[in-house]
């Protein structure tokens, strides 16, 4: 749908509303949150009442490792440390816990209410069996992805990274997906949406260029897909479902009957599954609940660290320094303050775009926001994000995500601005 002067998707648009209503509650309504995901988890951990541990929902909601109880908790005494101003300001400043609280999860708590509500009735009545049906012949070879995986590309690129990671999770928590597949989907096209690539553009002032900026990010986005499942790590992802699902193997659609057809015949057969609207209502306000108990506080928790690490230390100058010499190679103007943009990204996709702008050279800009965008992997929303799912993805795969993705898109983008500049 058109909105304004840009297009975005209807969960998108209801959040942005819901937020410019809600903007000066959300902090406090997500400290709420927190600190009930941490008193949760630490009560069905440590007390073990039998109607957490016997309730599907809730034990795996809250029945958690301890590893991710911490994380919980961290995530949570950043929350209120940023909301009240406490101890050190490294934390708490407008570039840190500041950014997060917020900029990011006014965005998050309200998108997730959305998505979450909404997702059922993307998921389970046809959409995805018939457009997969219609893009099987396309997804397949040059994705190696089932061909409904198709939606889960259009949801990020138009909509929201975000939406784009939940219907990952959710179909693969259905076994519609193989490890490796749901892997590919959430880290090669789950990109942020045209809106923020627009705020990029702007902030290095180069908001003129915007059309051969997006056919940059495209080109390079679409070499990278193709590329990134056919090598490590995704590559030697297990072709296994979730363990607590039955895999659904993608039929293949007999020769007698055109892709249109079958598709129709697929959908309807998975629409008659559904039992009541009853169902579909209590599904979405869980899916809401998971992710705003799940995910919110990994994300406060991952991307605060990152964000001082990359604010108050030199540790994202030092390993920026191997791209300057790269950066010289390709002949780009100013590579010795480019440089370090190329991996401060890791933290937040705004970074390099904040880090970048005092640059003169507006094909270096260009480059810098063609770049933070193809990364594509960013530890204060899609690291976190990934990393509180179920998703089979783990730290160490979304740094060598980064990297690849980085060095594989990075000469594309060079090419073209030079042709541009």
């Amino acid at each position: 749908m058109s909105y304004g002067e840009s297009i975005t998707i209807p969960v998108a648009f209801l959040a942005k509303q819901l937020n410019s209503v809600l903007v000066d509650a959300i902090p406090t309504i997500t400290v709420l949150i927190l600190a009930f995901s941490v008193i949760g988890s630490f009560i069905a951990i440590v007390v073990k009442p039998e109607f957490i541990l016997k309730n599907g929902f809730l034990n795996k909601l809250l029945n958690v490792s301890i590893f991710w109880l911490v994380a919980r908790l961290l995530g949570f005494i950043f929350a209120v440390i940023t909301v009240y101003s406490l101890g050190p300001e490294m934390i708490w400043s407008e570039y840190t816990g500041g950014l997060l609280m917020y900029d990011l999860m006014p965005i998050l708590l309200t998108t997730f209410l959305f998505a979450g509500l909404f997702l059922p009735l993307l998921l389970n009545f046809g959409l995805l069996e018939f457009i997969g049906a219609l893009l099987i012949k396309i997804m397949r070879p040059l994705f190696t992805l089932p061909g409904r995986s198709s939606l889960d590309c259009l949801a990020s690129w138009v909509g929201d990274g975000t939406i784009g990671v939940l219907l990952t999770t959710k179909q693969y928590e259905e076994g519609y997906y193989t490890k490796r597949e749901a892997a590919v989907v959430a880290t090669t096209f789950s990109v942020v949406s045209i809106t923020f690539t627009i705020v990029i553009l702007e902030y290095l002032n180069l908001g003129h260029y915007f059309g051969e900026y997006y056919f940059t990010i495209i080109l390079a986005g679409l070499v990278a897909a193709i590329i990134m499942p056919r090598i490590p790590p995704l590559s030697r992802k297990a072709n296994t479902g979730y363990e607590e699902a039955e895999l659904k193997v993608e039929s293949v659609i007999p020769k007698d009957i055109s892709m249109a057809k079958w598709g129709l015949n697929q959908a309807v057969t998975k629409a008659k599954k559904n039992s009541g609207p009853s169902s579909v209502l209590k599904e979405g306000f869980q899916n809401v609940i998971d992710m705003w108990v799940g995910v919110l506080p990994i994300v406060m928790a991952i991307g605060t660290v990152a964000l001082v690490i990359a604010e108050h230390t030199p540790v994202f100058a030092i390993l920026g320094k191997p791209f300057e010499p790269i950066l010289m190679f390709l002949q780009v103007p100013e590579a010795s303050a480019a440089a370090q943009t190329m991996v401060v990204g890791f933290a937040d996709m705004f970074l390099p775009a904040v880090i970048g702008s005092g640059i003169e050279s507006e094909m270096t800009r260009f480059i810098i926001a063609c770049v933070s965008v193809t990364q594509l992997v960013y530890m204060s929303e899609m690291g976190g994000l990934l990393l509180g799912s179920k998703l089979p993805v783990k730290f160490r795969d979304l740094v060598f995500i980064f990297l690849l993705r980085t060095i594989i898109t990075l000469p594309i983008v060079v090419g073209v601005a030079h042709i541009i500049f």
